[in-house]
């Protein structure tokens, strides 16, 4: 028996180097093996959330709101960007190392022999965590789909669905109907399925109907409505008016914040939450990386945007922006998403392109990145005033968008979380 590391670093590095050699078995019953022998249970309501966009912020959105209730939230979310300990909030703020490597001992005690992969054990490790750590109500974003997915172990009291798109086609199935099924996996017979999407797959919908889930549809059974200043949700029972615009930027964030006052409706017996707490949940609302605007000059967007779906949204949101001369866009993204579908709601608005390989093996070229860009570029561009470079990484590409940019233009950071963290973690180091 080799002694098993004490740092969390040591872990995660233990678990990166056997993960490599455990092949992805779709299927929960190892997770569930483990699961029992751990007796892991939760003692409070469970909000389980996936979709293709939209999981992280609504989340958030739950848990800022929770949290200014005065209620302790759990919440688990993914991925992190410079620290894991990111993964695993505890009442508002990061859990600790510490905290971490109990819980990973405690999987690894219960394991014996049972492989577990990467995500599957530190799932495991964190919900552990949250159900040890006396909440009042935990919040799990599913990794992956959701049928298969290691947090659906779980039985939740409410399970949203956010948006179904393509993406992930390897394991999900390549039309939105095959993606749906997959994502209704976390709907529980008899308990709330609530689903913000607003052309939802008829997939889903039987799913739902079939197990005798209570299936909450956006224009059925919630809605909101907004002017320029304000909106309002409405549920089966439970109307908000006069609410504050969500401070996560972009089109779909009323999507997401309806189906978080969705779920907070379903819960309002054992979870009570008023205007007040509801409104300050939703203003003081924060999550790195989607659509997150930097201070400084020139402007920096950082976006996780890598499907065609999110890339439509970061378009309408940088076109909703003002004027700014120049747009310097750094992108890096892995060989197998629809790169043309990300890259195309954005031609028009990127001048100047610094495209970056990614520290992956799926990364794709840059070289093959900027010859799509090239394909994409509109008619009649003058020469200078269109360039593409590509760079070994995202710090080399984000350094000349920074050296090129005047003051009053903006840099996009966008594509592949790699890409956005590789720029936060160069952000971070330098010494400005």
């Amino acid at each position: 028996m080799h002694k098993l590391p004490d740092t969390l670093p040591d872990w995660l590095a233990l678990l990166e180097s056997r993960h490599a050699e455990i092949h992805i078995n779709m299927g929960l019953e190892r997770v569930r093996t483990v699961k029992d022998r751990l007796g892991l249970a939760f003692a409070c309501p469970v909000i389980m959330v996936a979709g293709t966009n939209g999981k992280g912020s609504t989340c958030s959105m739950l848990e800022s709101i929770l949290l200014r209730a005065g209620y302790k939230v759990g919440l688990y979310i993914k991925p992190h960007f410079l620290d894991f300990n990111e993964r695993a909030h505890v009442n508002g703020q990061l859990a600790t190392d510490a905290q971490l490597v109990a819980s990973f001992h405690a999987v690894e005690a219960a394991r014996a022999d049972t492989d577990l992969t990467y995500f599957e054990f530190t799932t495991l490790a964190i919900m552990d965590l949250l159900a040890g750590a006396g909440m009042d109500v935990v919040i799990l974003e599913v990794g992956l789909g959701g049928r298969l997915d290691a947090v659906n172990v779980v039985d939740a009291d409410v399970a949203i669905v956010t948006s179904v798109d393509i993406d992930h086609t390897d394991f999900l199935g390549t039309t939105r109907e095959q993606i749906g099924f997959e994502k209704a996996g976390i709907f529980r017979p008899g308990k709330a399925a609530i689903c913000s999407d607003p052309v939802p797959p008829s997939s889903l919908v039987a799913h739902a109907e079939a197990i005798g889930a209570d299936l909450w549809l956006l224009g059925r059974d919630f809605n909101y409505a907004g002017d320029k200043q304000q909106w309002n949700y409405g549920g089966r029972a439970v109307r908000r008016n006069s609410l504050a615009y969500p401070s996560l930027r972009g089109a779909n964030q009323l999507l997401n914040a309806a189906a978080a006052l969705a779920a907070l409706e379903v819960l309002r017996l054992a979870l009570p939450v008023g205007a007040q707490e509801v409104r300050t949940g939703l203003v003081l609302v924060e999550l790195p990386g989607r659509f997150q605007v930097l201070p400084g000059r020139p402007t920096v967007i950082l976006d996780v945007a890598h499907n065609p779906h999110a890339a439509a949204a970061l378009g309408q949101n940088l076109g909703n922006m003002g004027f700014h001369p120049y747009t310097y866009g750094v992108f890096g993204v892995m060989a197998d998403k629809d790169i043309d579908g990300v890259l195309a709601p954005l031609a028009g608005q990127v001048d100047h392109w610094c495209l970056a390989e990614l520290p992956s093996a799926r990364s794709a070229r840059a070289a093959d990145v900027a010859a799509r860009v090239a394909a994409l570029t509109p008619a009649g561009a003058a020469d200078g005033e269109r360039t593409v470079r590509t760079f070994a990484d995202p710090a080399a590409a984000f350094a000349n968008a920074m050296s090129r940019a005047g003051e009053n233009d903006r840099i996009v950071v966008f594509g592949s979380f790699y890409t956005v963290a590789g720029v936060m973690a160069a952000r971070k180091n330098s010494p400005h």
